[in-house]
């Protein structure tokens, strides 16, 4: 069945399709895909993230002047926005069409920001809305979500991006969500989130092991009037934290970091997560490129990292159990939340239904049993790099206990009302003791 445009909840927190079934947003950054990749290679990098159990892609029509796709056809024919190519657009069109034939939504960026509006500007607020009236309507029938911005601030530009999204707007009948993407360690909001265009929040939390997303995403998530929010740009997994000096960077992002990223965000409140990689999102390929921000290896050995493949569980997880319902809540943790790389949370049903505790370092945890309801609670311990889950015990759902993760890696402790007896967190096969 072919899914229709999505919408934001009726509890204003998520996001959802138009029946008002769930919608988790997995997304992947593919920034590069129609510079980059010709329609044969994008399928391929597209039919790889939809067997992996993605739900979105985030590609970027055009970055600035003299933007082409990889045949040398331009993205506007001498620069003008007002002359889009049409070889350069009917690959924007097929890629699109495919991603959605696959089950993907799209995130598109209508020009990147940083360079098409700041650095070198294509577009102002004279020209901006007759672009995105033309991109809006090619694109209105697409399942897709777009994405201003571009690791840019909005702040001094709002005008322009106003002008954008009123002409996407126009172009596409207003019927798709639109957000907002920002600079690292920026969000949306500091600038947008009164703006009656912003469907959702965006946060970049940026290329840094162990950024405090979390922080980020509860500052938004605390925000009025109530919008959903994500990080649509964490750490990437193979990247290097220096990227200004990528030799002498002291660290090359791993899955764990990308894990992390993932279940801090998503816990703080996130209605949905983007993961990322050094060599994916540029569609490196040794020769053909220079490495920059210390690429090392070619896109297509980069997808099949163990970071990516991992994120098929956060989203098992989260799908496992109700989750319109779901609000963090860091007061289940019991005694003083560490900090740093190992930062605990913790997120519940609004109706204690279940819980999740995200223990990043293997640490004990104590919980407070009395945010669940029922009589007996069912604790399982959820493994984020295999997908399946054991069962614990069941215990009381009174006072305070203190559980403690299999090992010195990242848990997820699952805890249910057993009386309504879910199946296994991430609806994997139990798993036996030692196996």
């Amino acid at each position: 069945m072919r899914e229709g445009r999505l919408r934001v909840s009726a509890n204003g927190r998520f996001l959802a399709e138009e029946d008002g079934r769930p919608f988790f947003y997995l997304g992947d950054t593919a920034w590069c895909i129609f510079s980059r990749l010709q329609f044969d290679e994008a399928d391929e990098y597209l039919r790889q993230r939809a067997a992996r159990g993605f739900t979105a892609v985030q590609v970027v029509a055009l970055f600035g002047r003299g933007s082409s796709d990889a045949r040398g056809n331009p993205a506007l024919v001498g620069d003008d926005p007002a002359r889009p190519g049409e070889e350069y657009f009917d690959l924007v069109d097929r890629v699109v069409a495919r991603a959605n034939s696959l089950g993907l939504c799209v995130g598109l960026l209508p020009a990147w920001g940083s360079a098409a509006v700041r650095d070198d500007p294509l577009f102002n607020a004279s020209n901006v809305r007759a672009y995105g009236e033309f991109l809006g309507r090619r694109l209105r029938d697409r399942r897709m979500v777009w994405i201003l911005g571009g690791d840019e601030p909005a702040g001094g530009y709002e005008a322009v991006w106003r002008e954008m999204a009123a002409g996407l707007a126009a172009g596409d009948g207003g019927g798709h969500l639109m957000t907002y993407h920002p600079r690292g360690q920026q969000a949306s909001s500091t600038w947008l989130h009164d703006e009656s265009w912003l469907s959702f929040n965006m946060i970049q939390s940026g290329h840094r092991r162990a950024m405090p997303n979390h922080a980020m995403i509860a500052a938004d998530y605390a925000r009025r009037p109530v919008k959903p929010c994500m990080d649509g740009e964490p750490c990437y997994e193979n990247i290097t934290e220096d990227l200004a000096a990528p030799e002498k960077a002291p660290w090359r992002i791993d899955a764990r970091d990308a894990r992390r990223a993932a279940y801090w965000s998503l816990f703080a409140g996130a209605h949905g997560h983007t993961y990322g990689c050094n060599e994916v999102y540029q569609f490196w390929t040794p020769g053909r490129q220079k490495p920059p921000w210390g690429a090392e290896i070619h896109w297509r050995e980069a997808i099949e990292l163990p970071g990516a493949s991992q994120m098929r569980h956060v989203r098992a997880l989260v799908e496992s159990r109700p989750f319109l319902v779901r609000v963090p809540d860091q007061s289940m943790i019991v005694g003083e939340v560490p900090g740093g790389i190992d930062h605990v949370s913790a997120t519940r049903a609004s109706d204690g239904s279940y819980a999740f505790v995200f223990a990043p370092s293997g640490a004990p945890v104590a919980v407070n049993m009395t945010k669940l309801s029922g009589a007996t609670v069912r604790a399982w311990w959820f493994d984020p790099r295999l997908g399946v889950s054991e069962q614990v015990a069941e215990f009381p759902a009174r006072g305070e206990r203190g559980f403690e993760p299999p090992s010195g890696d990242d848990w997820i402790l699952a805890l249910d009302d057993a009386s309504l007896d879910f199946p296994p967190p991430g609806g994997s096969p139990l798993r036996t003791s030692g196996s």
